[in-house]
């Protein structure tokens, strides 16, 4: 069985004198953004983002609101290194993704970053535990350890009974279930999720953002995102808004 839990080492911990019951947990920036711009050219160039800065500490639950067009996706793609920025600078895990080759930025991605989309991304001929278990094939583990790491996946998420289903047999719950269990294969310590509940009904949305909090709490992930619903931001313990592409609001519960 594969341990799920992630705790952030005290440096206190060897020094009697400042390590006691009172000492808070460190909390280290797993994701720093410094006056981040991106801009998209073609026939009109388009401004995105404008010089954001930002700070996420390891094991943060936080949302990304704003009206359409303020820039909340592409922001999450510069995270996750889908994207670099037009200028400024994006640190993971203190490494800087805008110096990284394009197999160093591919392995950052596979090992650091889980990603949820919108609507779900699953292969339409492949089944649950062959959708879930393609990452890790195609990193090269032995069959029989892909198999037992996709099946306990598809348990946390509550899809044990639906191992070798198709996507096309599965509601869209359960398709996003599949999808979230695939972003975890790697057990990333980022997840950043894209509107994880726009495609849903709010019954099954509730279901799903229950199951990403009740995941955040079991990984101690950092967690991202970006959504419209203003009851999946509230859920939060901080709120990051943008308009306009600028950080216009940063509120924590």
């Amino acid at each position: 069985m594969v341990s799920f839990v992630r705790k952030a080492a005290n440096p206190d911990a060897k020094n009697p004198k400042r390590c006691n019951s009172q000492t808070p947990l460190l909390r280290w920036s797993l994701i720093s953004i410094d006056a981040v711009s991106k801009s998209f050219d073609g026939k009109r160039k388009v401004t995105a983002l404008v010089e954001i800065s930002l700070d996420v500490s390891g094991g943060e639950m936080l949302s990304i609101v704003g009206p359409s067009g303020s820039g909340k996706s592409t922001l999450l793609n510069l995270i996750g290194g889908l994207d670099r920025p037009s200028a400024g600078e994006i640190r993971i895990d203190g490494q800087n993704i805008a110096r990284l080759s394009d197999d160093e930025l591919t392995h950052l991605r596979r090992d650091k970053i889980g990603f949820i989309f919108q609507f779900f991304n699953l292969l339409p001929s492949l089944s649950c535990m062959e959708n879930v278990a393609l990452p890790l094939h195609l990193k090269g583990m032995p069959k029989r350890e892909t198999t037992a790491r996709a099946r306990e996946l598809l348990d946390i998420v509550q899809l044990g009974h639906r191992l070798d289903h198709l996507p096309d047999e599965l509601s869209g719950g359960e398709r996003q279930r599949v999808a979230i269990a695939r972003a975890l294969a790697f057990h990333p310590p980022i997840l950043l999720a894209d509107e994880p509940t726009g495609n849903l009904d709010s019954h099954t949305g509730a279901e799903i953002l229950k199951l990403i909090h009740d995941l955040h709490g079991r990984m101690g992930a950092t967690v991202l995102i970006v959504t419209h619903d203003a009851g999946v931001a509230a859920s939060c313990p901080r709120t990051v808004t943008l308009r306009d592409g600028r950080v216009a609001g940063d509120v924590r519960q």
